[in-house]
């Protein structure tokens, strides 16, 4: 199930430039370029770097760690890496950015659903 979260004004945020927000209580970095905002994972899945020192070129998200480029539509990492991130949806609604994460629910939530 899709949990939809407010994040802040959109006005809080400077273009091209990466942030770590709150979204409920998830971590998760946000940025606002070319194609929209965009919201992933705020940890780089090679080393654990933060995201938020690195940089958009195009399509993909760079870590300032080791360069290891990820697409921001899909979440996959160059062919040589096999790794990805998540890729968040992401919605304006009166110049406020709302951020989709998914809510697991428990085999017993299910179940007496």
């Amino acid at each position: 199930m899709l949990q939809w979260y407010q994040v802040d004004k959109t006005s809080s945020y400077q273009i091209n430039q990466i942030y770590e927000v709150k979204a409920g209580n998830h971590r998760i970095c946000i940025v606002h370029d070319d194609s929209g905002w965009r919201a992933f994972s705020r940890k780089c899945p090679h080393a654990g770097a933060s995201f938020v020192t690195g940089w958009c070129e195009g399509e993909d998200l760079v870590c300032s760690y080791h360069r290891h480029r990820f697409n921001l539509n899909t979440g996959k990492g160059c062919s040589v890496q096999g790794n990805f991130i998540k890729i968040y949806p992401t919605r304006v609604e009166d110049s406020v950015l709302f951020v989709g994460i998914e809510t697991s629910r428990s085999f017993f939530t299910q179940l007496f659903k």
